[in-house]
């Protein structure tokens, strides 16, 4: 299949050669956030026992920014990279654990492969990061027991009661309190909300308070932000674009297809729509084979229909998901 991807290239970074100043002041970083779905669960790629995504800076020598990335990730993960698009530029001057460390300017982007060894070291379950974000069984009962409570404490705690009911709004808002709609797209707005409230260890850890009472799994510096914000973008580019069938085998089931896309969204979905949908939009075909499923009948074999991305963009598909 013709890549669905064409790198955009950020405005460039110009450091001087012979300026020492601005080689101490600023360093330029190529971060990956790389997923795959494994037995139904959506799993990162990470390295240093899971604290950091795979990660190194640009240098002369790399002929783009891109390959600058997959030299950095084969080289640290022995795990080469198949789908990538740039994802985003952080710049943020608040952006180091401390406040003596130099200025980073990370680009980052999403790349979707699929896991070649289970046992592999470095796969971590993303959930392990965002305990709160999978929604398939239900609201997470992180969510009552720990963050309603500690983001109702922050709401209270702003010094003014305009402050205190924009904060309360937001956090039902966002985190799906008092009767509102869960938006599995906010991904990224929930952990900045958590930072801002000092529930995350990242921000305990930047006010050198005990991180050990922090939510979800701790990363390095701001790496865990930028794992929210692929998470948060491939959860919206998977209702508008098939890059589902990149974290697919060859051939599948059309329920395989269906866990693998539930356990991205976090969310279910109704079982007859879904399929329904992949016969409206004609993304996948038969193979003739099939394959033996838990229970009942052998299941049909599908595979991905490569010409559809050529024939036309799908555009406002929407997930068919299972009341709740």
């Amino acid at each position: 299949m013709a890549s669905l991807f064409r790198e955009a290239f950020p405005p460039a970074v110009s450091i001087m050669p012979g300026s020492q100043r601005a080689s101490r002041s600023v360093v330029v970083d190529l971060i990956a956030v790389l997923a795959a779905v494994t037995a139904g669960e959506p799993r990162v790629m990470t390295v240093t026992k899971g604290s950091a995504l795979p990660s190194g800076p640009f240098e002369l020598a790399h002929r783009s920014l891109q390959q600058g990335l997959r030299d950095w990730v084969e080289q640290q993960t022995h795990h080469p990279l198949g789908y990538v698009e740039q994802l985003y530029t952080f710049a943020d001057k608040d952006r180091a654990d401390a406040d003596t460390a130099p200025r980073t300017i990370s680009i980052s982007y999403l790349g979707l492969t699929r896991e070649h060894d289970a046992a592999e070291t470095g796969w971590h379950s993303w959930y392990e990061y965002f305990p709160w974000e999978d929604h398939r069984a239900g609201p997470p009962p992180v969510i009552a027991k720990v963050l309603a409570p500690a983001l109702a404490a922050w709401a209270e705690d702003a010094p003014t009661v305009g402050m205190r009911s924009e904060r309360r709004l937001r956090a039902a808002a966002t985190f799906a309190l008092d009767g509102a709609r869960w938006n599995e797209e906010l991904t990224l707005q929930r952990y900045e909300m958590l930072y801002e409230a000092g529930i995350v260890a990242e921000r305990l850890r930047r006010e050198g308070k005990n991180e050990a009472g922090g939510a979800g799994r701790p990363m390095i510096a701001d790496h865990r932000r930028i794992l929210a914000t692929g998470i948060a973008r491939l959860r919206a580019k998977i209702k508008y674009r098939p890059v589902v069938f990149e974290l697919m085998p060859p051939t599948f089931t059309l329920l395989q297809l269906q866990r693998c896309v539930e356990a991205i969204a976090g969310r279910t979905l109704h079982k007859q729509n879904f399929r329904r949908l992949m016969e409206q939009q004609e993304l996948v075909e038969e193979t003739g084979g099939t394959a033996s499923e838990s229970l009942g009948r052998p299941a049909k074999l599908f595979r991905f229909r490569h010409a559809v991305v050529e024939e036309r963009a799908l555009a406002g598909t929407k997930l068919p998901l299972a009341p709740t």
